[in-house]
């Protein structure tokens, strides 16, 4: 075997070329990754949500002297949101209606969703589509259509005039807390069968069956099994509902009268007739710190519910 001949050159080094400081950290970083994918919905959700919140914050702190804006920074309006009980009031009746509509639309929406999540085989998203169908509809209609339900010559006051149950037709369907409770329920209850669902058909069955199996019957396997893990669920559906109707103004206005009117309204009132907009943006901020406020203790206190029920 003849050898190749030996040469005075080095062979050459090939070197490997090793990312830069910012593409390693990128390639090594999975939450960095998920960040830059994200940035063009973030770039959208700052131009369209955080810019408005801050121009209605600094307006917060302006005052209005006649026709015109004095834009003098002050805590004048906040001031006059915490000290005048209107406010107060308008703010805790829009926290009680809102959390009885949520209330009710959680324990309505439970069964259909638990329904379809365990006893539906087939054709499970056709099922899904018909018990949103309803609210394909536009929001106004919906609000104009419980109107004619609950009014005083409506179908539900026509049903039990006819069949002889009342005299007189029933006041406080119309025009009252108990119509802007009902219409809530029913015009934000897709937002609530949707995370119910999700999470009720994530569930793996064979949880199911092994507290079948150790002696728990159907009562206590909901309790122990079937609940505790669809409760992310219940909190989505909670959050998706009571955020928005607290501060909802088009249903109490329609149908809530004097006795039904929620701090939307108010804040309405403020940036329309009374021209006010200094004074509606504060009222704003302070619904939204307290709309904050709440969420978070209700979603601390469900987590230590959780870590008990575990």
């Amino acid at each position: 075997m003849i050898d190749a001949p030996l040469t005075g050159t080095r062979p050459a080094v090939v070197q490997e070329r090793r990312p830069g400081r910012l593409a390693g950290l990128f390639h090594r970083s999975e939450s960095l990754r998920g960040y830059t994918m994200l940035s063009p919905t973030m770039l959208v959700m700052a131009v369209g949500i955080l810019a408005p919140f801050i121009i209605l914050l600094a307006m917060s702190f302006w005052t209005r002297q006649g026709f015109e804006f004095d834009t003098t920074p002050t805590f004048a309006n906040y001031a006059r949101a915490m000290s005048e009980p209107i406010f107060g009031a308008f703010l805790a009746r829009s926290f009680w209606v809102s959390g009885i509509a949520t209330v009710a639309t959680v324990l309505l929406c439970y069964p259909m969703a638990y329904y379809v999540a365990f006893h539906v085989h087939r054709n499970k998203m056709l099922w899904i589509v018909l018990m949103t169908l309803p609210f394909w509809t536009s929001y106004l209609l919906r609000v104009f259509a419980w109107k004619v339900i609950l009014g005083y010559e409506g179908v539900i006051n026509s049903a039990l005039l006819s069949m002889g149950l009342i005299d007189a037709p029933l006041e406080f369907l119309l025009y009252s807390q108990t119509a802007v409770i009902i219409t809530l329920a029913h015009a934000w209850a897709a937002f609530a069968i949707l995370p119910l669902y999700v999470s009720l058909e994530k569930i793996d069955r064979s949880l199911l069956e092994a507290a079948t199996d150790l002696g728990d019957g159907p009562a206590w396997r909901f309790l122990r099994v079937t609940l505790p893990l669809s409760m992310p669920g219940v909190i989505a559906a909670v959050f998706l509902i009571f955020i928005p109707t607290t501060g909802d103004f088009i249903t109490p206005a329609l149908l809530g009268g004097p006795d039904g009117a929620m701090i939307g309204n108010l804040i309405q009132l403020q940036f329309g007739a009374v021209n006010n907009w200094p004074m509606g943006a504060a009222l704003s901020i302070v619904l939204m710190l307290w709309i904050a406020t709440v969420a978070l203790v209700f979603l601390l206190v469900t987590r230590k519910a959780q870590e008990r029920l575990a």
